[in-house]
């Protein structure tokens, strides 16, 4: 069957604007390509348009409107998440914008969808460190297996890493000679190099000698992989941690909440600030490119804030300092914040 214009396109965007043009990185192409596999889906189940039948033309604005809102309605998306996937559909209009001018009324119609407002919350999920250390000791380390799920639960925690920094990572990005580190390729092609804790490197130099990666000709070799020796990828992670956690709950008594690789993040973050650490450190430490993004964990952190106000002096006629945070309505103004 002959190849459509949109097929054509389409081929052309992933495979060589992105990464050529753009020189955006592999898991970004990834990224994108998902976006359309879903897109192809809406088409094939709701539209009754196969695939190999998709041409330009049928990409109309009715049509989007109708993929985004079936990602939310029947898929389950966030706000958050739809926005995400209609700026791949941006970026693929700007480029048929210069690719294929002809119908370009009908890009720039596509292009004017605004993406949803999302409400701000400032609560950022995370874990408590002593749930953090239950989470970390409940893989049996004893074992292959078990050696395998501490090592990389523990490195995601300890280097705060993004969980496709974690599945990228090669052996040769790991340093265990002193100073102990790893080299990270973050967004937008950024490395940073993250130091890493004493029983975190413990962890991967067993981890290295039982699966036998401690050899120069494995240097390439992901630090991470599946039975099939490629890359793990982000399900396997987020397998391992729902597991453990799923286990750790258990034997709490509990039930698991919503959890996510990324919360192991967050967890990191939290923890650093409130062990007294600079804004400046855990942005650098995060590899985040504006401080903003790093200001949401201060905004989510309340302990900080009443720290804060009860170092500050007080200027009120109030006559009885004692008990301030007992007083009513302290709590209600702090969430008004």
């Amino acid at each position: 069957m002959k190849p459509t214009d949109f097929s054509i396109c389409l081929q052309s965007f992933l495979g060589d604007f992105l990464p050529s043009e753009r020189n955006v990185t592999e898991n970004t192409v990834k990224t994108y390509a998902h976006v359309f596999r879903l897109l192809l889906r809406y088409f094939s189940t709701k539209c009754r348009i196969q695939p190999d039948h998709l041409t330009l033309e049928r990409l109309t604005y009715e049509r989007v409107i109708g993929f985004l809102d079936w990602l939310e309605r029947e898929r389950g998306n966030s706000v958050k998440t739809r926005n995400l996937r209609l700026a791949a559909i941006h970026s693929f209009c700007r480029h048929l914008q210069r690719n294929v001018p002809e119908r370009l009324a009908q890009w720039q119609r596509i292009l004017a969808i605004e993406a949803k407002q999302t409400a701000v919350d400032p609560h950022v999920e995370h874990l408590s460190p002593q749930e953090m250390k239950m989470l970390l000791a409940m893989p049996d380390s004893s074992t292959k297996k078990g050696l395998r799920e501490q090592t990389l639960m523990s490195l995601l925690y300890d280097a705060g890493l993004r969980v496709h920094e974690l599945c990228g990572m090669l052996v040769s990005n790991v340093r265990l000679q002193s100073p102990k580190q790893i080299q990270v390729m973050g967004k937008g092609r950024k490395r940073r190099a993250i130091p890493l804790h004493e029983a975190t490197a413990a962890l991967l130099v067993r981890y290295c000698k039982v699966f036998k990666l401690d050899v120069e000709e494995h240097g390439e070799h992901p630090l991470f992989f599946n039975v099939h020796g490629k890359a793990l990828s982000r399900g396997g992670v987020r397998y391992i941690l729902l597991k453990n956690m799923a286990r750790a709950a258990k034997s709490e008594g509990r039930t698991v909440s919503h959890v996510h690789p990324h919360m192991l993040r967050h967890s990191k973050a939290m923890h650093l600030l409130n062990s007294g650490n600079p804004m400046a450190v855990v942005q650098s430490f995060l590899g985040h490119a504006n401080v903003v993004t790093t200001c949401r964990y201060a905004k989510s952190n309340i302990e900080n804030m009443r720290t804060a106000i009860e170092k500050a002096p007080r200027v009120s006629p109030a006559t009885d300092s004692s008990g301030s945070w007992k007083r009513p309505g302290i709590m209600e103004w702090l969430e008004d914040l």
